[in-house]
């Protein structure tokens, strides 16, 4: 533990290799729809429950697997993670249709869902000193492997086919775990109790997602109003039947009273919508009607989630001088401007001009990750890390559901450019709550004189 402390770049390195798999999945997929779509005759629409499955599945396991994580340890916990990963990641090459690979996808995000609250969990209890710069190294793992999981998967779908990205996340786990059972520390940990898991919680909460999604979905055709009635009246339920809970899947209660906590939650989910919605939608545009093919498109998508990776190093040191505020609106100011600058691109405008468009996008990621990770930090307690942690990474995931509903509801048919600008409207109004919440957000030196 002490030579932890000493080398804690150590640390950063070996939860970092484990911390990859989900951004790597995620964005290895996005160049994958479009084959998927043809291998199993699927709608856009379709296509997008594997997304949404495994974004829906990280969401429900996240505050969980923080709660577990205080139990066992971070440790034993990020071990288990890997050990489920890499079953999932086998199990899916074998798939023979959709309904296998949304199993196995589920399986891959509940593994993947317990290393990242068990990271932060790590960092927060053995990095005293220069924490910013510590995320910013992780969060260079995580853009890392988002800005190359394109080109990664588009190189392995051209060279084999699908079943090609889901093995390449095993060399990723063998030596995470490796280097785990060696250099994670041993920190102490609690009973197990079984009935300290919400699953009623949990379940009201699935169904209703799940019916959001289906309601939003239906809007392609005709409006399913049954569901959307039910999802309201499963939240409504979710949140009486959580305020009585003694340890609920989600302390409403605590929202409810710390609203700096909640509004960050919200702001997250409103940049995860936007920057999802171009993450999977882009793709499937290059593909669709410009008629790249995966390699290429993938190749492309750097321009986007790479400039992620260049600007994260230089947010770290913005954060640890200033505050989360100062980037936060630099972050807001760049995702509203990417989206405006969607509305200018047409099918005549030259490659250029979208790889420029998507740089301003990729550069708003840079700035909110790392700035959102350390808002959220200097509003909870240090020993509700790991559940604020989880809750946090819940909150990516349900912007990004709702972002993949959105494509859902307008890439319909024969995709066209009209379609992307539909997208790109609907992005402008979550823009504008991210700039506000980003402009409120209290400042370093107002956040220290009211303490």
């Amino acid at each position: 533990m002490s030579d932890v402390i000493k080398r804690p770049w150590l640390l950063i390195v070996t939860i970092g290799l484990g911390t990859l798999l989900n951004p790597l999945n995620s964005s290895m997929i996005s160049v994958a729809l479009t084959r998927l779509q043809d291998e199993f005759s699927l709608t856009f629409a379709e296509a997008s429950w594997l997304v949404s499955i495994f974004y829906l599945t990280s969401a429900a396991a996240q505050p969980v697997m923080g709660k577990l994580g205080d139990m066992f340890g971070p440790k034993r916990l990020f071990l288990s993670g890997l050990s489920i990963s890499a079953l999932a990641s086998l199990l899916a090459v074998f798939s023979p249709n959709l309904i296998f690979l949304l199993i196995w996808r589920a399986l891959q995000a509940l593994g993947s869902s317990t290393l990242f609250p068990s990271a932060m969990s790590m960092i927060r209890g053995h990095i005293t000193e220069g924490q910013g710069q510590a995320l910013a190294g992780l969060s260079l793992f995580s853009t890392t492997s988002a800005a190359f999981g394109p080109s990664i998967g588009g190189f392995l779908i051209s060279w084999w086919d699908w079943h090609a990205i889901f093995l390449i996340n095993f060399p990723f786990i063998i030596m995470s775990f490796t280097l785990s059972l060696f250099i994670l520390p041993n920190t102490g940990r609690g009973k197990f109790q079984l009935r300290r898991i919400d699953f009623a919680g949990i379940g009201l909460f699935v169904v209703s997602i799940v019916s959001l999604i289906l309601g939003l979905l239906s809007l392609e055709n005709e409006a399913n109003w049954e569901m959307f009635a039910l999802s309201l009246a499963g939240f409504v339920v979710f949140y009486f039947y959580e305020k009585r809970k003694q340890e609920p899947f989600i302390n409403v209660i605590t929202l409810k009273k710390n609203y700096n906590v909640t509004l960050i939650y919200a702001q997250f989910i409103s940049i995860s919508l936007v920057y999802y919605t171009y993450f999977f939608g882009l793709p499937a545009y290059l593909q669709q009607v410009r008629h790249y093919d995966e390699q290429s498109t993938g190749l492309i998508m750097l321009a986007l989630a790479g400039m992620s990776m260049i600007i994260a190093p230089f947010t770290g040191k913005l954060v640890d001088r200033y505050g989360a505020k100062v980037p936060l609106v630099m972050g807001a100011t760049a995702l509203t401007t990417g989206t405006a600058l969607i509305l200018t691109f047409n099918n005549q405008s030259p490659l250029g001009w979208l790889i420029s468009i998507m740089i301003v996008l990729g550069m708003s990621s840079g700035f909110n990750n790392i700035s959102m990770q350390r808002a959220l930090f200097e509003q909870v307690r240090a020993e509700d890390t790991g559940s604020a942690s989880g809750l946090f990474q819940t909150s990516r995931y349900l912007g990004a559901i709702l972002s993949s509903s959105v494509l859902g509801i307008f890439f319909t048919g024969a995709m066209t450019i009209d379609q992307l600008h539909h997208v790109a409207m609907v992005s402008l109004f979550f823009c504008t709550i991210v700039l506000g919440l980003s402009i409120r957000l209290p400042g370093k030196k107002q956040r220290s004189s009211s303490e």
